[in-house]
């Protein structure tokens, strides 16, 4: 699973115009701030406003996203079944990055 997410995520992150890094912990940054990961499990998380991942959160029935058994402030786990779904993870992470965007830089 985890290699076939790294596939969605780095096509996802190429289709937004974002540079993928990291090689076993794969993520994108903007403004020196993290703004989605791929975890050891093959779950992807995105950091939003604390309004968007509510909103998110409510409406695909997930949850905040986990990394190395600890939550991770800010970022929301997205769901399994979306992932495959490029047009909407394209979407999904150029929200994060203008999040990330708002956010003083590092």
């Amino acid at each position: 699973m985890w290699e076939e997410n790294l596939k969605l995520f780095d096509q996802a992150a190429a289709e937004a115009g974002l540079e993928r890094k990291g090689k076993s912990m794969p993520y994108t940054s903007a403004n020196g701030h993290m703004f989605s990961l791929l975890n050891k499990d093959g779950e992807l998380g995105v950091r939003l406003s604390k309004e968007a991942g509510q909103a998110f959160m409510e409406q695909y029935e997930s949850g905040q996203f986990r990394s190395h058994g600890a939550n991770m402030r800010g970022y929301v786990l997205v769901p399994q079944d979306r992932l495959a779904d490029t047009s909407f993870l394209v979407s999904l992470l150029k929200q994060g990055y203008a999040y990330a965007m708002t956010l003083e830089p590092k």
